[in-house]
């Protein structure tokens, strides 16, 4: 189990998105792995100082960086699926048949972990 954040999860958690913030701590609390795409922070990352919350809330979340396996894989499934947007595709990798994945984007993200194989659940926020 593990609880897989988007980009659009990240911003509910800057905009102080009552309900994400509640299942990232149950999660944390519980010790479920919280994990997001490095791209998915820099989309959202403009200036920390600004941004003390999403500051604090990622120093629990484990940020996997798209390195160079990564991003053959994620091109693979880019490929397969006929998308285009690489942070989705690797929040997608990210997820697990027993993920749960916070998402503003839920049709995208099924369509790729559809065609991944993954059944992960998938939550919109």
């Amino acid at each position: 189990m593990s609880l897989v954040l988007d980009t659009g999860a990240l911003l509910a958690v800057e905009w102080r998105h009552r309900a994400v913030l509640a299942k990232i701590r149950t999660a944390q609390m519980e010790g479920v792995p919280v994990r997001t795409s490095s791209g998915a922070v820099s989309q959202v990352w403009r200036n920390g100082a600004r941004q003390a919350l999403l500051a604090t809330t990622l120093r629990g979340i484990e940020e996997r960086p798209i390195d160079a396996a990564s991003s053959r894989r994620i091109g693979r499934v880019l490929a397969d699926t006929g998308t285009s947007d690489v942070v989705d595709a690797h929040v997608a990798v990210l997820c697990d048949d027993d993920s749960h994945l916070l998402t503003s984007d839920p049709g995208d993200l099924d369509h790729l972990l559809r065609v991944l194989g993954r059944s992960a659940t998938i939550s919109r926020v």
